[in-house]
């Protein structure tokens, strides 16, 4: 089954949808992130993105041309952040497109990005998809609200536990 799926600019209308569809899925989720992100790209500070398949959002992505997270915060280095295929969409290729797009995105501005990667399960397709990509881990560890975590120490398995994974563009 082919499926019609492109990629367009976020829209306010957006953040009601995936909100309720992410949460209906399970997924603890906040209606400020997408208004957060949504402020971000009016303000020229991200490039919000969506994924619709068949007249429908299907997912979304966000670019920070100059990414203010992680290891390579304030380098000049884009940053894709929250990357997200509703679960009834995945395996049509969305989440392949919108990386293709986000990348593209990020090459206007520097030829390497970064992301930061969840550690937990539920993260696990999307780290299979980056290192298939070509995105290699930093170096610095894990980290945890935007601070390496030091060896031993306890940490909380959840959103904010990251890998932070780099790729050069155009190899």
């Amino acid at each position: 089954m082919t499926h019609d799926l492109f990629i367009r600019p976020m829209h306010d209308s957006d953040a009601d949808f995936f909100t309720e569809a992410e949460r209906a899925q399970g997924w603890h989720t906040a209606q400020e992130k997408c208004l957060m992100r949504l402020r971000d790209q009016a303000e020229s500070r991200a490039v919000a993105l969506v994924a619709e398949s068949d007249g429908e959002p299907a997912g979304y992505i966000h670019v920070y041309p100059d990414g203010q997270e992680g290891p390579f915060a304030g380098r000049g280095w884009p940053e894709i952040v929250d990357l997200a295929v509703l679960e009834r969409f995945r395996g049509r290729g969305a989440g392949t497109m919108l990386m293709d797009a986000a990348e593209a995105v990020a090459a206007r501005y520097a030829d390497t990005v970064y992301l930061g990667v969840g550690l937990h399960s539920g993260y696990g397709a999307a780290q299979r998809m980056y290192i298939r990509r070509g995105y290699v881990p930093d170096g610095s560890g894990v980290w945890y609200g935007n601070q390496t975590c030091p060896p031993y120490a306890p940490c909380r398995n959840d959103d904010d536990l990251v890998l932070y994974l780099f790729k050069r563009l155009g190899e």
